[in-house]
């Protein structure tokens, strides 16, 4: 079963995760690399006039976005009021001439900052509710040729714990989230990767996911019961070496705004 994130259970969970996120998201560190880099292949110049990145959280992509460009105007968002200082921090380190945090849901947030030139997101639009939406609202704040980046993640996506649990997002394949952008956006570069962790046990499996902060689909909670029957299942469905395995599914889009 496909699911809404709870945003309220999001922007908490991720809020608590903030100080862990940089050291345990090892997929998304890779995923905010490679994106930053995607972005010059696209071939964007040296220097933005004006970007908005989506989901800043601790300014993993922030700080790789601005190792490679300097930047006139730099507008991050996030959901959690606490990615604040993450963001200052990066942008001081940066070559940005000025920096502005936006706190708030992008799918509601107003005003947005027009006139872009680039807006990124790394491993965020998986927890929006309207995609077509968003796209829509994006290429309302772009200038024409504006280029919009961002990873997220495909159907195979942690399917550990979907197929043990029966919930996952709603992930979407490459050819849905093209076709979602419309006549919007004109598709410059789309790749996917596959990429499998190893964990000595699956209680480690549930620490790694709890730092990260990506368990906002539910705030159902766990009986000592199902905890350990879920554990049992887990080690004997999904072995991966000396432990077990966790599987991410990293989608990179990057689209030049019509």
């Amino acid at each position: 079963m496909t699911s809404f994130p709870d945003k309220q259970l999001v922007g908490s969970r991720f809020g608590r995760s903030l100080h862990t996120y940089r050291q345990s998201a090892v997929v998304q560190r890779e995923m905010a690399a490679r994106l930053a880099g995607m972005v010059g292949r696209a071939g964007a110049p040296p220097h933005f006039g004006r970007v908005l990145e989506v989901g800043a959280g601790s300014a993993v992509l922030t700080s790789e976005l601005l190792s490679r460009h300097s930047v006139g105007s730099y507008f991050a968002n996030d959901l959690v009021p606490a990615s604040r200082g993450f963001v200052m921090e990066a942008l001081a380190a940066g070559e940005v001439a000025e920096g502005q945090f936006l706190e708030g849901d992008i799918e509601t947030l107003d005003p947005l900052p027009g006139g872009l030139d680039l807006v990124a997101s790394n491993a965020t639009v998986q927890w929006l509710h309207d995609l077509g939406g968003f796209f829509g609202r994006m290429a309302g704040a772009l200038e024409p040729g504006g280029l919009l980046a961002f990873s997220t993640f495909g159907p195979g996506n942690m399917r550990e714990i979907a197929e043990l649990e029966g919930v996952s997002l709603a992930y979407r394949t490459p050819a849905e989230i093209e076709a979602c952008a419309g006549g919007l956006f004109e598709p410059l570069l789309v790749e996917e990767a596959v990429r499998r962790l190893e964990f000595p046990s699956p209680e480690a499996v549930l620490r790694h996911i709890r730092e990260t902060g990506v368990n906002g689909i539910s705030g159902r909670g766990w009986g000592m019961a199902r905890h350990r029957e879920f554990l049992r299942r887990y080690r004997e469905a999904f072995p991966l070496g000396e432990g077990v395995g966790l599987t991410y599914h990293p989608l990179y889009c990057c689209f030049r705004r019509r």
